[in-house]
């Protein structure tokens, strides 16, 4: 599994409660723009319509070489999840406060993947909180290796 991109906002931003795996509808060129590396997902969302999961604000960049059928970059696209994931999905995402985000884009066996997420928003003391574990967490690091370094 190769990343295309990541959503380093979401993990930021949010407590991801649960992850599903998902397939995407995608046209020709928005799979070559993807093997370029020209995409991003950094304000994407699901939202579940009709029995049916979409992916909004995925920005794909135009195909440079491609010609008067090249996709739209913003366009809406259709997953691809299990009628038992979709159900499992609205459930999550009809709690208060919970979001369904795209955290990555990947290929695996040759396919492109979408990771989802569903997460509840942080506020500004959970985010002071993941600081104050991550500097402690370096500092105890830091002196394990100053103290092996010491002998």
């Amino acid at each position: 599994m190769a990343d295309i991109v990541t959503n380093p906002k979401a993990r930021r931003d949010y407590h991801i409660l649960d992850t599903f795996e998902a397939g995407i509808v995608l046209q020709g060129t928005e799979v070559k723009a993807l093997r370029a590396g020209k995409g991003q997902i950094n304000d994407a969302f699901a939202r579940v319509e009709n029995d049916q999961v979409f992916l909004h604000n995925a920005h794909i960049d135009e195909y440079s070489f491609g010609n008067l059928q090249n996709h739209q970059p913003k366009g809406v696209r259709k997953l691809l999840l299990h009628k038992s994931e979709m159900r499992k999905l609205f459930g999550l995402a009809s709690v208060k406060g919970n979001a369904i985000l795209a955290l990555s884009l990947y290929w695996k066996n040759g396919k492109v993947k979408v990771q989802l997420g569903v997460g509840k928003g942080k506020v500004q003391f959970d985010k002071r909180e993941d600081m104050k574990k991550r500097d402690a967490d370096r500092e105890t690091k830091r002196a394990i290796m100053h103290r092996f370094k010491g002998k």
